[in-house]
């Protein structure tokens, strides 16, 4: 966690994603979305976000982002977000736009996580919200939206 606002870490992922424009989104997530509270993101393998899923949701399968809410331990801390590049590469070719687009609507989606919502739970309340979250940060259709169609 960095005191000086959300970091993105980059492990084992190829050097052809463009780090900045990630880095910049989870800035803006932080500001807008997140209300000024900060979050950590680890962009990495497939392999670590199975090892993940299994560790600590008990599923022993690969996923393209996961949520790790910190609860009220920080006040101004929501917690850690994982997200798989391998995923994140074969959606954003599915749906036709940029690997680092496909990283931030996973990140919007966990953040709305971090926050409390769960598309599973809430009837509604987080699909419509990160609709508009996307649309304010000029996002391509969001992981609510494809499961609808």
């Amino acid at each position: 966690m960095s005191p000086d606002g959300s970091t993105v870490i980059f492990r084992g992922i190829p050097g052809s994603v463009r780090r900045r424009p990630i880095e910049r989104f989870a800035r803006a997530l932080e500001a807008e979305v997140a209300r000024g509270r900060r979050f950590d993101c680890l962009v990495t393998t497939d392999a670590e976000l199975r090892r993940l899923n299994r560790e600590y949701r008990g599923k022993d399968a690969t996923t393209d982002v996961l949520s790790f809410p910190a609860g009220s331990i920080l006040e101004h801390f929501l917690g850690d977000v994982a997200v798989s590049a391998a995923r994140a590469r074969a959606q954003a070719r599915e749906f036709g736009h940029t690997v680092e687009q496909e990283i931030q609507i996973l990140m919007l989606h966990g953040v709305l996580h971090l926050l409390g919502m769960d598309h599973e739970t809430d009837r509604g309340r987080m699909a419509r919200a990160e609709k508009r979250w996307r649309a304010a940060l000029r996002l391509p259709n969001g992981l609510i939206e494809r499961v609808r169609r």
